[in-house]
């Protein structure tokens, strides 16, 4: 069986910052990453999706955790579709159009500035998070295939955000895409039986890694304030029902890491802490 790492999809979330759960004196940048990693083995990085990577950034984060800490990064909006704002690139290529020449640059710094995460044995896996109007059909699933074109060699998980992906009828073929494509297939928890809630599926798509990403089930997930949105506190029964699963995972994948998005107050770190003991997963004392 792999190792099961639990962590959040953030340490430096404001929510988190202002909830007291960094002690007095690692408040500051190294000292906050030194004490999640104390507490976490893995990290999911949310601010590249809103700003490219350096790799002065990479590079200290490597050298603030121990041997065996994994960061799980998410792809540059650029790259998975969204909307960005010139002023989120970098300022020599502010202005530009909007083409195949940007594109391969913001490719190209992308994975230059992840490099000192790799090259010290912290990278988890690149997390490419496809907006809701990303489809199934021909042009979605090209754009898979170039994802991993440009991603040989790294480790990539997807989650998609459109409901048909994992749709019972569907289902057969997204797995056997992202098995061809060697791309992890992302599991989420959220809440059900809204217009647009993802299934619980949970197929597994390459050895190396299995994802999944705790949300939280709030009944304004697709209408609400982020904080609305996020705001939901895991009981253990919630969290108890995904354990077959997250077994399932581990007997497949060479490392299963369970993320909590749930970013209101120290929610999401507490939810972490009690799937860690329900799942016995490697925790740092």
């Amino acid at each position: 069986m792999s190792e099961i790492l639990v962590g959040t999809c953030s340490w430096t979330d404001r929510a988190l910052m202002a909830s007291g759960w960094y002690p007095r004196g690692r408040k500051d940048a190294e000292g906050r990453l030194r004490h999640y990693a104390d507490n976490f083995p893995v990290v999911e990085v949310d601010s590249t999706y809103y700003a490219l990577p350096q790799s002065r950034t990479c590079r200290l984060w490597a050298e603030r955790t121990p041997d065996g800490f994994r960061f799980d990064v998410k792809a540059f909006s650029l790259l998975t579709g969204h909307p960005t704002r010139q002023s989120a690139l970098p300022p020599e290529l502010r202005g530009r159009p909007l083409g195949p020449e940007l594109l391969d640059t913001v490719w190209q710094h992308f994975r230059e500035a992840l490099e000192p995460l790799r090259a010290a044995d912290r990278l988890g896996t690149l997390l490419f998070q496809f907006p809701p109007w990303f489809a199934p059909g021909a042009r979605a699933e090209n754009a898979l295939k170039e994802c991993a074109r440009r991603t040989v060699g790294w480790p990539v998980a997807v989650e998609f955000r459109h409901p048909d992906w994992w749709e019972e009828g569907h289902r057969p073929r997204t797995t056997a895409l992202l098995s061809e494509l060697d791309l992890s297939a992302v599991a989420v928890d959220t809440a059900q039986g809204l217009p647009h809630s993802m299934p619980p599926a949970a197929p597994v798509t390459s050895p190396r890694h299995a994802v999944i990403r705790f949300h939280g089930r709030s009944e304004a997930w697709g209408t609400g304030s982020k904080e609305d949105k996020f705001r939901h506190a895991y009981t253990e029964a919630e969290l108890t029902q995904w354990l077959p699963r997250i077994r399932a995972m581990a007997d497949r994948a060479d490392e299963v890491h369970v993320l909590f998005n749930n970013c209101c107050g120290d929610a999401a770190v507490r939810a972490a802490e009690m799937m860690s003991e329900l799942v016995g997963g490697r925790v740092r004392a």
